[in-house]
């Protein structure tokens, strides 16, 4: 195997481990290690999956805002994200990975309410030093069951 070939497959699994970060990040409520998965000016886009659940959510615009949002928008909740089939590609200090994430919400005030999501990620990154970072993440639903009330507390 060459040094490029070994280049390359450091690099696909950096960028896996990036969106294991981020998906680390909200399991365990953890912003520091969110926010260190996203690029400043990352993009995240829930609306394709949101809208197929039946709710609208924004396109949250930085690294700032999305770990805030998130945040806010699921601490009721205990969340286990699984990421599985992820392809990755590497364009010089491009990346482009695809992913099926299965998101499990768990309602804290009562674990029997819960809403699980079975979603593709669509994600660009970028390498900024020696760590890939997520630029934008597009998110849509393959499909989803439980009870919708849970992610909203109501």
């Amino acid at each position: 195997m060459s040094s490029t070939d070994l280049q390359e497959t450091a690099d696909k699994l950096s960028v896996v481990e990036t969106l294991y970060r981020f998906a680390a990040g909200i399991d365990l409520q953890d912003n520091d290690l969110l926010a260190s998965a996203l690029a400043e000016n990352a993009v995240s886009d829930f609306r394709p999956a949101a809208a197929k659940a039946g709710f609208e959510y924004p396109v949250l615009e930085s690294r700032d805002t999305i770990v805030a949002a998130l945040s806010v928008a699921l601490s009721h909740v205990d969340t286990t994200h699984s990421v599985s089939n992820p392809r990755a590609s590497i364009n010089g200090d491009k990346a482009h990975l695809d992913a099926l994430v299965e998101a499990q919400h768990v309602l804290k005030s009562d674990p029997s309410r819960h809403y699980l999501m079975k979603n593709r990620y669509d994600v660009e990154m970028v390498r900024q030093g020696d760590v890939w970072l997520i630029e934008r993440v597009r998110v849509d639903n393959v499909w989803r069951t439980g009870d919708l009330a849970a992610l909203f507390d109501n």
